[in-house]
């Protein structure tokens, strides 16, 4: 088993009004302030308390890299993060998708964290910072000015507290929420599906409808390229036999040649074995003792045909005899 001294690995974040967190406050001598080059140096004789705060809507993996940079910005980091609470944020930047109580608790498990602060303000003032005892403010180094003008972080810049940390390129709430609106029926479609009922995605009874037409006409669509596909592998298979089968059959033909173009059998003698094997293939085996099935098949086969079974065969009898003499000719290059 390894034993970690870290709480922060195994336990969520405190807040900052918890008695872990007032502990941790009592045992900083603030009144001996740290310089940024005696941080950066490693040469502070206690954790170094980093401050950084944001709104942290939809926490992700952008938030947690600002946060991870801020634990290690210096050696021996106590991270504390103030979260703005609703009525603030609605007023600064709008709606939010998470509550106040939701962002603390997101923020509170991410394991780079130390501390939260509920509620905190927009401007950090002089009291503030000495409340938590904030050695120095991580943000990124560009201006912060919501449509006011004015960074929020110049004084703490002047002050020599601020230290920059990087924003993740590509990845942001505002981004999130873009994909959630564009995608906003495939999602909808979805809920409804599992179940959720219409209302609490404040969607009206005739879009309801809609949504549930369109996942009608999705499933239809995809079980038509089903039966497509399967019409196509079995045309495939179609066509691979036949192709097979001509092949046996172009075989079965060449040898009747010889190797030098001539027939190896006269074609009477080929006609007469089919008609063998087709009597052979009609005739049951006779049984012992019984009556023998192949002298009735030959009784019969000799018995009076109708005069149209005669003539046919007959005709059947010249043409194989004149096929057999012609083909003979012509192979042997004897035709005239």
């Amino acid at each position: 088993m390894i034993l970690c001294d870290n709480t922060a690995l195994v336990a969520p974040a405190a807040f900052s009004d918890s008695y872990e967190a007032k502990l941790e406050r009592d045992k900083c001598d603030y009144s001996r302030r740290i310089n940024l080059d005696e941080a950066r140096s490693g040469r502070a004789t206690r954790k170094i308390r980093v401050y950084a705060d944001g709104i942290y809507d939809l926490f992700h993996q952008g938030h947690a890299r600002q946060l991870l940079q801020a634990k290690n910005v210096f050696p021996n980091v106590y991270l504390i993060v103030g979260i703005c609470n609703d009525d603030l944020t609605h007023s600064k930047k709008g709606l939010t998708v998470m509550n106040e109580d939701e962002r603390y608790e997101a923020v509170r498990h991410c394991r780079y964290v130390d501390e939260i602060v509920k509620d905190a303000p927009w401007s950090l003032d002089e009291e503030y910072l000495r409340k938590h005892k904030i050695d120095f403010v991580a943000h990124d180094e560009l201006p912060y000015t919501t449509g006011s003008g004015q960074d929020v972080y110049a004084h703490i810049k002047a002050m020599g507290m601020f230290v920059s940390t990087e924003r993740t390129e590509g990845v942001s709430t505002s981004d999130l929420i873009a994909r959630i609106v564009k995608n906003y029926d495939e999602y909808v479609g979805r809920n409804l599906q599992r179940g959720m009922p219409r209302e609490e995605m404040n969607v009206s009874y005739l879009n309801a409808k809609k949504f549930e037409i369109q996942e009608k006409v999705k499933e239809l669509k995809e079980k038509g390229k089903s039966v497509i596909d399967r019409i196509d592998e079995r045309r495939h298979g179609i066509v691979e036999k036949w192709e097979n089968r001509s092949r046996e059959l172009i075989l079965n033909f060449l040898q009747l040649f010889g190797r030098e173009g001539r027939l190896v059998r006269p074609l009477s003698s080929i006609w007469n074995e089919g008609k063998d094997r087709i009597k052979n293939a009609l005739s049951p085996p006779g049984s012992p003792g019984g009556s023998n099935h192949e002298d009735d098949f030959r009784s019969e086969t000799e018995s009076p045909l109708p005069k149209r079974h005669r003539i046919f065969e007959e005709e059947q009898q010249e043409f194989s005899d004149d096929e057999d003499g012609e083909a003979l000719k012509i192979v042997n290059g004897k035709a005239d």
